[in-house]
């Protein structure tokens, strides 16, 4: 056996297998086969490359696609970021819980990858975005405008630090263009939008549009009184189950702790101000500020050794030439300096404090350097800087009485705050303790033990503390359900909190029909009443549609006459909007003919209308600027249109593929 091995792995065919076996390590390296590697991208973005739109996905032509993946991490942040703008905007109405749902996750990601898509498609394409538009965006960003609305390079370099996390120039400049070629192409497809006169018309007649209606409202149907049988009752419960279930609840006990129900603390006095003076002095010291500007000569991190010695030179160069006597700084700056941020105003910078700078550049902006002096070269963030302080300003120490009210307010409030946490920490650890009860704590502090009996998921139906959506959230939790444990203090106000402990659960569950056999036969009955209601509307309004006059239909049916109303428009406050919805939902009537329509009331009953005229919307009666608002408005819609099916049009032309799996 083992020499018929031999022979067969020796001869011609085993030495063309191996041979195609070498080329796919020569391509990729035999490091890749030896380590197991793990992808933590949310998704994988290809295209082929311009030149060869129609290039295999397969190896080795794959090898020419341009690659890229949205990584965990970018995903994460913008998904963090998406629900700190929903907790924003939803306040204690929002819900952590349904903001996770896989849904929620895949609507972030789809974001971030139509905005990766028309990004790729700028590189491979070609488009390319100038220093001039970077610097034109920068100093439009209204955050960097001074009072005059100019562009401040304090303004500017304040901002970068105050960024989360902290930015440099440099960071922010590659920030700024990533973000203009992703957005070249929506944007000037946008901005070349257009709706011709002829749409406008359209548009103008439709919105401007007004019809004169004829209506009444037919009386509420009258109670269903018939008997319902036992198969109506059965096939109703059997296909409404949904209707007839009682939700999830907990039982809840809990102690409240409000700052504001607790006795005021003693006033501070003289001694406890002038402490906190001397501790906190530095708070009300005016830091010393210095004027300073920079030339940056640019080198990528990444760059080879001959690169990073080409700009250390370069900026050696220019050092040597900004010290010499006599030497103009600002017109160096304007001539050699890569950032883009500073370079037109002559490196300035502008007023800056100790800390508004990082690393290196710090220490050398705020370290031996007086007056009108210059720096050596720095190594720093994007490559090296020269560094020239012009002028400085000393700090000043404000004196106790100036800040007296200050630290009397400030005191005031750390002492209300200081005995609230040690109340509050005095109970924790109690609970801490033997956390499954919280009777003994809460007598211990002297706090009533309150109970709530029934606590629902919606928060809404619900009262008192349990309204607020964080408490529901705790008392839902698995082990407050499980273990009936006591749950962490809940905040849900300033200084004030709770704690809750579930004293018993019941599970979402069907009711009996037997339970519910009066609420099933109601609803049958609602049912039946609401049939018959829109049966009589409809062969009402086939009446009209036949060419009677509601008139006649009214009296028939012994209502009072209808109501004539000329000139209904779209959006009137007159009529509620379902009807005015459906009043404009009805096609055009017939020459010499009415179009008749319905629209339910909350009552069961519905509006029966004829639709007597239309007037479409007359240009001529507005005004030149509401005519540019309508057309400008009409353009954005139309843009907004074109970029979705753009973005649309480019994730066709690219192999996309979401890893489910990372997204969990």
């Amino acid at each position: 056996m083992l020499q018929t091995l031999r022979d067969k792995t020796s001869g011609w065919i085993a030495t063309v297998i191996l041979g195609l076996l070498i080329i796919p390590f020569a391509f990729v390296g035999i490091e890749q086969y030896m380590v197991q590697r793990t992808d933590n991208a949310v998704a994988h973005i290809e295209i082929a490359p311009s030149w060869w739109r129609s290039a295999p996905s397969w190896w080795p032509a794959s090898m020419l696609w341009k690659k890229e993946a949205i990584e965990r991490g970018e995903f994460d942040e913008r998904f963090n970021r998406a629900r700190d703008q929903a907790r924003a905007q939803q306040g204690p109405n929002f819900d952590a819980r349904e903001f996770e749902k896989p849904e929620s996750k895949r609507r972030v990601l789809d974001s971030l990858i139509d905005e990766r898509v028309r990004k790729i498609a700028a590189e491979v394409d070609g488009v390319s975005v100038s220093d001039a538009l970077v610097v034109k965006t920068i100093q439009s960003v209204p955050d960097f405008l001074d009072g005059s609305g100019k562009f401040s390079q304090e303004r500017y370099i304040l901002g970068l630090q105050m960024r989360n996390p902290p930015q440099t120039p440099t960071q922010f400049e590659q920030f700024v263009r990533d973000r203009l070629q992703e957005t070249l192409l929506p944007a000037s497809l946008a901005e070349s939008s257009f709706v011709t006169s002829g749409e406008t018309d359209r548009l103008i007649k439709l919105l401007g549009e007004k019809r004169d209606i004829s209506l009444i409202e037919l009386p509420a149907p009258a109670a269903d009184t018939a008997e319902v049988s036992a198969a109506e009752i059965q096939k109703w419960y059997d296909s409404h189950g949904k209707d007839f279930r009682s939700p999830e609840s907990v039982g809840i006990e809990y102690v409240e702790l409000n700052a504001a129900a607790m006795p005021p603390p003693a006033p501070p006095t003289e001694a406890a101000l002038q402490e906190r003076y001397k501790n906190e002095q530095s708070k009300f010291l005016a830091a010393e500020q210095r004027l300073i500007s920079h030339i940056q000569i640019n080198v990528p991190a990444n760059a080879d050794a001959a690169a990073q010695k080409a700009a250390e030179d370069k900026a050696k160069q220019i050092a040597a030439q900004a010290k010499a006597a006599g030497a103009d700084f600002a017109a160096l700056a304007r001539a050699n300096s890569d950032d883009l941020g500073s370079k037109a105003a002559g490196g300035e910078l502008g007023w800056m404090g100790k800390g508004n700078f990082p690393g290196a550049f710090d220490d050398a902006a705020f370290g031996k350097l007086l007056a009108g002096q210059v720096s050596d070269p720095v190594k720093a963030d994007g490559g090296w800087h020269i560094i020239q302080v012009r002028e400085i300003k000393s700090g000043s120490q404000q004196p106790f009485e100036a800040v007296r009210e200050t630290l009397l307010r400030e005191e005031t409030e750390a002492g209300r705050e200081r005995a609230f946490n040690e109340f509050s920490a005095k109970l924790v650890d109690l609970v801490y303790k033997n956390p499954t009860t919280l009777e003994a704590p809460a007598k211990a502090v002297g706090l009533p033990l309150q109970k709530m009996a029934v606590v629902t998921r919606d928060a809404a139906a619900n009262t008192g503390i349990a309204q607020n959506p964080a408490v529901v959230r705790a008392a839902f939790t698995e082990a407050r359900i499980q273990d009936n444990t006591v749950s962490d203090p809940i905040d849900i106000g300033q200084d004030h909190s709770v704690l809750i402990r579930v004293v018993s659960h019941t599970p979402e569950r069907a009711q009996p029909l037997a339970q519910v056999r009066d609420k099933v036969i109601a609803a049958v009955r609602a049912d039946r009443m609401s049939k018959a209601a829109e049966k009589d509307a409809d062969a009402l309004i086939a009446r009209i549609n036949g060419g009677e006059a509601l008139t006649a239909v009214a009296a028939s049916k012994q209502l009072p006459p209808p109501q004539d109303l000329p000139g209904v428009a779209r959006g009137m406050p007159m009529l509620p909007p379902d009807v005015t919805e459906a009043i404009f939902a009805v096609r055009a009537p017939a020459q010499g003919k009415n179009a008749g329509g319905k629209a339910k009331l909350p009552n069961g009953g519905y509006v029966l209308f004829a639709v007597t005229k239309i007037a479409p919307g007359d240009k001529s009666v507005l005004k030149a600027a509401e005519l540019d608002m309508l057309r400008s408005q009409s353009a954005q819609a139309t843009a907004a249109d074109e970029v979705t099916e753009l973005t649309s049009a480019l994730r066709k032309r690219m192999t996309i593929k979401v890893l489910e799996e990372n997204l969990r």
